[in-house]
């Protein structure tokens, strides 16, 4: 049988196991059509708003739990590594394999957007004068924007810890914990009482997640009905062809990038692997957020053979910096403006887009619209806003939620495939129960 015919059966018995989560995405689905083609307004507004107000709700629960879930599982897992050198074989690894797979999904995503030019429609849909003051912008900018990104690099370096945590920015945050979990790892038994209470949080987290999961399927019915009411099926039409790129692009990372590498450089079967976190994988679609889904992505790993030590490590840093779907779907987006507005890409200017999506990508915040909000970074690199592209960001928004949807169940996966990755290489996984789909504690 074809590998991407197990990964489907994989994903189905997946669903099969978690049928609820499933039937509220079909049944969320369902509603929002019926309620973007209703004529009673007034009735579409009221049970738009109910459904908005629970699926948010459900967003900020998980949402919650985040960052002490964050910080007690970075500290636990590299304190709980001891050996320094063993630490670093840990995060060079993690750095290798997280860069392998954006700098390939950033390559799929430039080479589809060129190939098929999804921009190349919407051109007249954009005013000629100023899709002209455009061109000239980035004309005239192009050498005015060099030497910026290490500024940026800068800024992620917080002034004040406190208020990284208050203001909820997860790139200082992260920054923040790793040096700190470092300096415990190294200070020796002087730290167990440190260690011991974020143990605490982290496992009270976990529990709190577990009552959170229970509410799944209505939150995930919530969000999915209030997308599809929002947007309607209409909007396809103008735009397909952008919505096509995507798909295919998130379709090749997904069925053949991902198991290709974990075949090179694993033991971890893909259709096993994916089967093991398909809860995951639809919450991740419900919600469109990589935060929010992180308690589930690490219950998964955990509860199905991928070792406390490798996933408090690995999981939490991926879900704030490792965002492949993310940076495919910035490339994507950026090449279709710029064929919007006939702006005539330099090779040079597409390798500027693919490095700026990678970085992006890393700094954008897991929560529903943040792929969207980070293309502004990229356009500063061609010397644009976004209030200069507003006719070629309305066609992006018209579907933001869809591709939010999309690009986050590719992060997550992304995530566990280089977890189950390393896992494998440091015989930190239990194959015995991986490969036991009736043994699995059920999570939600």
């Amino acid at each position: 049988m074809k590998l991407h015919m197990q990964i489907l059966i994989a994903l189905g018995l997946g669903i099969k196991r978690n049928w609820h989560i499933f039937l509220g995405i079909i049944l969320g689905v369902v509603l929002g059509i019926f309620l973007h083609s209703k004529s009673d307004y007034a009735f579409s507004e009221v049970v738009l708003n109910l459904l908005t107000f629970v699926g948010q709700l459900f967003i900020r629960l998980i949402q919650m739990v985040v960052i002490p879930l964050v910080v007690s599982a970075i500290i636990i897992g590299i304190t709980s590594v001891g050996d320094n050198k063993q630490l670093g074989k840990f995060g060079s690894k993690m750095i290798i394999y997280y860069g392998i797979l954006t700098t390939i999904a950033v390559t799929i995503g430039g080479a589809l957007a060129l190939i098929f030019k999804p921009g190349a429609g919407a051109k007249h849909y954009i005013a000629a004068n100023i899709a002209a003051d455009v061109q000239s912008h980035v004309a005239v900018a192009m050498q005015q924007q060099q030497g910026k990104i290490l500024d940026m690099f800068l800024g992620f370096i917080p002034n004040n810890p406190i208020e990284a945590f208050s203001n909820g920015n997860m790139v200082s945050i992260i920054l923040f914990v790793v040096l700190f979990a470092l300096a415990l790892a190294k200070v020796g038994d002087v730290n167990r009482p440190i260690v011991s209470f974020f143990e605490s949080v982290f496992a009270a987290t976990m529990k709190i997640t577990d009552w959170i999961m229970l509410f799944a399927a209505p939150g995930v019915f919530a969000l999915t009905a209030s997308a599809i009411a929002s947007f309607g099926i209409d909007i396809f039409g103008p735009i397909s062809k952008y919505l096509l790129v995507i798909l295919a692009g998130f379709a090749i990372q997904m069925f053949m990038v991902y198991p290709i590498f974990l075949r090179c450089f694993s033991k971890v079967s893909a259709p096993i692997l994916f089967s093991a976190i398909t809860e995951a994988v639809m919450v991740a679609f419900g919600t469109a957020s990589s935060s929010a889904t992180l308690p589930l992505t690490i219950a998964c790993c955990e509860k199905r053979g991928i070792s406390h030590k490798i996933s408090s490590f690995v999981l939490p840093l991926g879900a704030t910096l490792n965002f492949d779907g993310t940076a495919l779907l910035q490339t994507v987006a950026v090449i279709f403006l710029t064929q919007a507005y006939g702006i005539h890409l330099t090779p040079y200017m597409v390798i500027a887009i693919a490095l700026l999506a990678i970085v992006a990508s890393s700094t954008c915040a897991g929560i529903p619209g943040g792929g969207l909000i980070t293309i502004a970074l990229i356009l500063n690199g061609l010397g644009l806003t976004p209030e200069q592209l507003v006719a070629g960001f309305a066609f992006l928004f018209t579907i933001e939620r869809l591709t939010d949807m999309l690009r986050t169940t590719l992060n997550i996966t992304s995530d566990a495939v280089v977890a189950a990755t390393i896992a494998d290489n440091e015989n930190e996984i239990n194959y015995d129960l991986l490969n036991n789909p009736q043994a699995y504690e059920e999570i939600t």
